[in-house]
């Protein structure tokens, strides 16, 4: 199919860390060019789950890719995941495309026998994964391209008839054993196709159906209300895996409206919602990139009267035997081509007051001759009127450069899409602010101080979100009810702490579901800390949004800040229009400086890490329990461990490498 879109994923390890060791993306990429396809995307990612997920979930999103092809990772290598990245995105499996390469492989080696391709269809982009070896890539490209398949997929995932494959099929008639054909008839009312034998073949395709989530399970929470023999024993909500949890929030959640803001430092951290382009030329008209004196390439080495913007109009034509002084990016006069540097002067004389003071420069000697545009830029030089400065989707990021190219240009305004608000909630009777400690009946004992709500937000305001603060909410059905409430009409998301668990008072579910109408995505989570951590949308009509989601966290303070990097800064930024490959924190690959002990779940182990000339390292922060907060003072990265296999190593040694995701400024070692 000439002209369809193609998106390239190379899956390595290796590639990711030296784009040159990639040899199978530019392969297929040569292959499909020649074959007449549009090859949009060519990107390398590490063999990361989430990381491939993210990417090829984007280019569907996009909908601009009718085929996204992967390349690596589909052995069986400990590092190879990426058919565990790409099978749970399929809304339709393709299984006969699957038999197609592997019978493709395993004509030139027994060896395929050992691949795992997987292949199917997102909303309108067909997936195809392939080994990561050139020779491999030819062989099922061969295939896939030969006989026509993948074009007539194409046409098919996009909504069309295949009417012209079929006719020809027909035309052919039906084979039957021994190689004949038998003459066919086509019956339109059918479908069916009738071939002497009396043999009938039935081909029914379903055509521009698109294919809805998952219907939302029903409310899972416990009653309340009901008597305390009916509380449930063990939590109703099925565990997700990390990966499936952080999918689920960039599917649920849309970036929110799109703004007009002043083009000023507050900027930062939004993302840009229009393409901007130079209103005008930069600079506008000729001028200098040096301090110095404007003059004629003609005029020779000599004495010359200084002339300034007090004394000369930059219009008029500069007069012979002398010079304009102009200071870096000042414009020159009518007449002068060219710019001296003040180095390459010498003072020669001075104008003085009545009473003999001197007070400018009158004349100056020029001790070179300087070419033409000497010193000079041209207008348009730095930025061409109608010139893209800045795309859609851009995220203004703190260092300046975005905001520095916005007034560069001279926009005083841009269109961006706005930034989320958070609500911030503590729950609990056992809880005390520590500004202003009035306790809750607790039943005698003195209670604990609130950590999650001023850690969360010191953490969410340093990433410039604003924060609502609605305090500590007692444990009564009503209290959580009216915070909620309130919260989801001033907030575009709601985080709360506590309350998660299994506990009476633990209240934010059957809140959630049963009486704001909210759907809990998930419930539980297989990850240490975190556990409980809850993630749901409540539909909102008419307010801010058509719905606002809400994170419920553990309420062990390590638990809440670990969940909060993982899942929650990754949907503020898709709130907030982040590209979704760029919504989760960043990752690097450490080296540990100790032995860390594996659990059955994947756990996030606080850390500490430094740039060396060797890599990346990872010094523990100690004590990893979920309550003790202290194991992320000072903690810039989270050290993904894995979960412990029943036949595999109990802990991590001295040395091992591992994924690491960052959470602060990476230190450089002493």
């Amino acid at each position: 199919m000439s002209g369809a879109s193609v998106a390239i994923l190379t899956v390595s390890d290796t590639a990711a860390a030296d784009a040159s060791a990639d040899r199978s993306g530019p392969t297929i990429q040569s292959i499909l060019i020649e074959k007449g396809f549009v090859c949009k995307h060519l990107v390398i990612v590490p063999d990361d789950e989430i990381r491939i997920r993210s990417v090829v979930l984007g280019w569907c999103d996009q909908g601009d890719v009718d085929w996204i092809i992967t390349t690596g990772g589909t052995g069986f290598g400990v590092r190879d995941r990426t058919p565990e990245a790409i099978k749970p995105l399929l809304e339709r499996e393709a299984p006969g495309l699957v038999h197609l390469l592997l019978s493709s492989s395993l004509n030139s080696t027994p060896l395929a026998a050992l691949s795992r391709p997987v292949a199917g269809t997102i909303r309108h982009t067909l997936i195809i994964t392939l080994p990561g070896s050139v020779k491999a890539v030819q062989e099922n490209l061969a295939a896939l391209l030969s006989t026509n398949v993948v074009e007539h997929a194409l046409e098919l995932v996009r909504g069309g008839s295949g009417r012209a494959v079929h006719a020809a099929l027909a035309a052919e008639g039906v084979r039957v054993p021994g190689g004949s054909v038998a003459a066919a008839s086509v019956s339109s009312r059918s479908g069916s196709v009738s071939a002497a034998g009396g043999a009938h073949h039935h081909h029914h395709h379903q055509h521009g159906h698109d294919h809805a989530p998952p219907t939302p399970r029903s409310v899972l929470s416990q009653d309340p209300a009901l008597p305390a023999h009916t509380r449930q024993r063990e939590s109703p909500y099925p565990l997700v895996s990390v990966a499936e949890a952080y999918l689920t929030i960039l599917r649920e959640i849309s970036p929110s409206s799109v703004a007009e803001a002043p083009v000023s430092a507050k900027l930062r951290g939004h993302v840009i919602a229009e393409d901007v382009f130079a209103p005008q030329n930069v600079p506008s008209t000729y001028s200098t990139n040096v301090d110095g004196y404007a003059l004629r390439s003609t005029d020779p080495p000599g004495v010359y009267e200084v002339l300034d913007h007090r004394t000369h109009a930059l219009s008029a034509p500069l007069p012979e035997g002398a010079v304009f002084r102009v200071n870096t990016g000042g414009p020159l006069p009518a007449g002068a081509d060219a710019v001296i540097m003040v180095e390459d002067t010498r003072l020669h004389s001075t104008k003085r007051t009545a009473a003999g003071e001197e007070y400018e420069e009158y004349e100056i000697e020029t001790l070179a001759q300087v070419p033409p545009r000497e010193n000079v830029r041209e207008p348009g030089s730095d930025v061409r009127q109608g010139e893209l400065v800045l795309e859609r989707g851009t995220v203004v990021s703190g260092a300046g450069g975005e905001v520095g190219t916005l007034a560069f240009v001279g926009r005083t305004k841009v269109s961006v899409v706005r930034r989320p608000v958070v609500a911030l909630l503590s729950t609990g009777n056992e809880l005390l602010d520590v500004q202003s400690p009035n306790p809750f009946p607790s039943h005698g004992w003195g209670g604990i101080w609130d950590t999650n709500r001023p850690s969360l937000q010191a953490a969410i305001e340093g990433l410039g979100y604003e924060v609502v603060d609605l305090g500590i909410v007692p444990d009564s059905l009503e209290a959580h009810v009216d915070a909620l409430r309130r919260s989801l009409e001033v907030a575009d998301l709601v985080l709360t702490t506590g309350g998660t668990s299994m506990g009476v008072g633990d209240l934010l579910k059957p809140v959630i579901e049963r009486h704001l109408g909210g759907t809990v995505h998930f419930g539980r989570v297989r990850v240490k800390p975190g556990k409980p951590t809850t993630f749901a949308t409540v539909p909102t009509p008419g307010g801010r949004s058509e719905r606002v989601p809400l994170f419920a966290l553990p309420g062990n303070p390590a638990s809440a800040l670990v969940m909060f990097h993982v899942f929650v800064i990754p949907a503020l930024r898709k709130l907030g229009g982040w590209p979704e490959d760029r919504c989760r924190l960043p990752s690097v690959r450490v080296q540990i400086q100790e032995s860390m002990r594996l659990d059955s779940r994947p756990e996030y182990h606080r850390a500490v890490i430094k740039a060396s000339p060797v890599g990346f390292k990872a010094y523990s922060t100690g004590g990893q329990r979920s309550s003790r907060v202290a194991s992320l003072k000072g903690a810039n990265g989270l050290v993904a461990l894995p979960p412990r296999g029943e036949r595999g190593p109990s802990k991590l040694e001295i040395g091992d490498l591992v994924e690491a995701i960052l959470i602060g400024e990476v230190l450089m070692e002493d």
